[in-house]
């Protein structure tokens, strides 16, 4: 898929992952609708950018939130791209604590509620929009991208609903891809590991030096860009569908 010209919409658009994902999308010549609920980076982002960027505040949790910023993707042109990378809350508990008290199932409902049904949501509802587009000489009317975690292969102790959040996530890749096949709509996860953003609440040496040594190779957290990177060659390459990639530096989670 030629990116110069094409739309793409970028859900978390304003975070780590998401911004660096927007700027290699505008380096490409798109034109991007950046999708957050956090206005001060989504629209700090956007003036950064240009006229190539529009900020849409954005609740991955409610329909008409989605139909609206998809709408604003549409009133730039045929949405092509859409890539899922929102973040959210998770519990941090194990199912059952030290205590004894178990994790309420409603702090379990919130983290699936945000990263699982979000990521369907999002991916419905762009791909309702591709498919009203022209194919292009390809055959193809757009891709979804959407994020996973390492975590959701080898979630590790106190993790149980991001994991199962993000396991659902990749499980949900294939089917999409051959749903969408007969439409020209491709589905595609990238399942970060062990990258530095501004979630983890310290400095990128204090983050590096806790948790890159855990790193095979290179022995360094990732870097959002490289994400971002990985993002923009699965839209340009139409033959890249139904799979989940791994980007971790071979790194496999532990018990914790």
């Amino acid at each position: 898929m030629e990116l110069s010209g094409s739309v793409a919409l970028v859900t978390g658009g304003g975070g780590g992952f998401g911004s660096a994902t927007v700027t290699r999308l505008v380096e490409r010549g798109a034109r991007v609708v950046v999708a957050d609920l956090d206005e001060a980076k989504g629209e700090a982002l956007a003036d950064e950018l240009g006229d190539a960027v529009r900020f849409v505040r954005t609740d991955v949790t409610d329909d008409d939130s989605v139909r609206a910023v998809i709408a604003a993707a549409e009133d730039l042109g045929p949405l092509r791209v859409a890539v899922v990378v929102h973040g959210g809350p998770v519990a941090g508990r194990r199912i059952v604590d030290r205590a004894g008290a178990a994790c309420p199932a409603g702090a379990f409902e919130r983290t699936v509620s945000v990263f699982l049904t979000g990521t369907y949501r999002v991916l419905s509802l762009a791909a309702e929009s591709m498919a009203r587009n022209e194919p292009l000489e390809s055959g193809q009317r757009g891709v979804v991208i959407t994020t996973a975690s390492i975590a959701g292969y080898e979630g590790q102790a106190g993790q149980s609903d991001y994991a199962a959040a993000k396991g659902g996530v990749i499980g949900l890749n294939l089917t999409a891809a051959r749903d969408l096949a007969p439409l020209g709509i491709r589905v595609m996860c990238i399942a970060p590991g062990t990258f530095f953003t501004p979630a983890y609440g310290m400095t990128e040496e204090e983050a590096e030096a806790r948790f890159g040594p855990a790193v095979p190779n290179p022995r360094r957290m990732g870097r959002t860009d490289e994400y971002a990177r990985l993002a923009v060659a699965i839209a340009e390459n139409d033959y890249l569908n139904g799979e989940v990639i791994r980007i971790d530096g071979a790194q496999r989670f532990g018990v914790k």
